[in-house]
């Protein structure tokens, strides 16, 4: 018997969940490496920079891995795609656990990020399968799951390095969780009745075209870019900040402050709700705002006091993700049969803009410390703010 779909959603009851937690797992392979930075410096004995390179190795590999596999996406089966990408992930996330050097493991960690792309695949199938009333509450629906892995994940992977004592640990369970999804997802995901074959060198070269059409793609990926740096180096820099004085914690600590960010994660729902209501442009001022008053409470009171920083983080990934999910809802308005390519093009620019704000955080956080790193974060959102102004403005007129 065919489950009913969900009331204005266009998708059946139950699939929307299933491709939530599918993409709260897949995309928490991004994110949990980044509490366990301070103790792969000491477990390695290496720097804090040196170690610093596995957060932009993942965001490179994810961003490479966007730019060459979630195109197939639009061409190829969906479920022996998915199957296919799983087991890389699991694999890779196993040679991470037991790697030997941190050469190794930063190669393991890019390898990882490169095929766990299945969010970005995930979501254009999701918009997909909703009606267009709908789409806004979709997006947002997986939205939050990949927002709750991104911040979970940092608690899960910190406690388990503090309760081990190693980050090896976190590894491995990543690597499990993302081997039990091939026995899951793939048979939620869309059967390949009536998707043609296109060549994989056509979907890689309609690309650039797609980006010169589409204007606003052009503007998502460009705000994406810009609030995911100010996103990332915050995380990238965090335990260090930490592990420092006045504070003086662990890695349970860092990851701590993902589930401390549980309340803004949950309540970034309402993002696609107002993009639905009020357009997708005041949901990135929101954005843009939100962002601001956590680097105002990063600078002022972040040096001291944990409960600033625990504020101010839920502020930042609230605005985080209500920018995510106004841009995605934006590009998947355009063109349904490239819907994979113009999600690929815009993560493309976002990860990249993630892998500048993690390297630049790091370099920043050693040369000047905290203050340095909430400055750079400030340049970055400033570059966002600057470009919706103009893009609102030209609109008025």
């Amino acid at each position: 018997m065919a489950i009913p779909a969900a009331p204005g959603l266009g998708v059946r009851r139950g699939v929307v969940v299933v491709l939530a937690v599918a993409g709260s797992i897949t995309v928490s392979n991004i994110y949990f490496p980044q509490p366990l930075l301070e103790a792969v410096a000491r477990g390695m004995s290496v720097s804090e920079p040196t170690a610093g390179l596995i957060a932009t190795a993942g965001q490179v590999g994810y961003a490479l891995g966007i730019s060459l596999m979630v195109p197939l996406a639009d061409g190829r089966n969906l479920r022996r795609l998915t199957t296919v990408l799983l087991a890389l992930t699991a694999g890779a996330l196993l040679a991470g656990a037991l790697a030997p050097s941190l050469v190794v493991l930063t190669i393991a960690t890019a390898a990882a990020s490169t095929t766990t792309v299945l969010p970005q695949i995930i979501l254009p199938t999701a918009a997909s399968m909703a009606g267009p009333a709908g789409r806004g509450r979709v997006v947002a629906s997986v939205g939050i799951g990949l927002t709750l892995g991104s911040t979970l994940s940092r608690t899960l992977s910190g406690a388990v390095a503090d309760l081990s004592g190693s980050w090896r640990g976190a590894y491995a369970l990543a690597a499990a969780l993302t081997a039990a999804l091939i026995l899951v997802l793939p048979r939620h995901m869309p059967t390949a009745d009536g998707r043609t074959t296109i060549g994989y060198r056509k979907l890689i070269a309609s690309m650039p075209g797609l980006l010169r059409t589409h204007r606003e793609l052009r503007l998502s990926a460009f705000l994406g870019a810009a609030t995911y740096a100010v996103f990332a180096a915050f995380w990238a820099t965090l335990p260090f900040h930490l592990a420092h004085p006045p504070f003086d914690k662990g890695a349970g600590w860092a990851g701590l402050f993902g589930l401390l960010s549980l309340p803004a994660a949950i309540l970034s729902y309402s993002a696609g709700k107002l993009s639905d209501a009020f357009g997708t442009t005041r949901v990135n001022a929101l954005a843009v705002a939100c962002l601001g008053l956590a680097l105002a409470l990063f600078a002022t009171l972040g040096t001291t006091s944990l409960v600033a920083l625990a504020v101010g983080t839920n502020l930042l990934v609230y605005g985080t993700s209500c920018a995510q999910i106004a841009n995605q809802a934006r590009i998947f308005r355009l063109d349904e049969t490239v819907r994979a390519r113009l999600n690929t093009l815009y993560m493309l620019f976002a990860f990249s803009g993630g892998a500048a704000g993690s390297l630049a955080g790091v370099r920043l956080y050693n040369a000047g410390g905290w203050t340095w790193t909430v400055l750079g974060c400030a340049a970055f959102l400033a570059v966002a703010g600057a470009r919706l102004a103009v893009h609102s403005a030209a609109a008025r007129h």
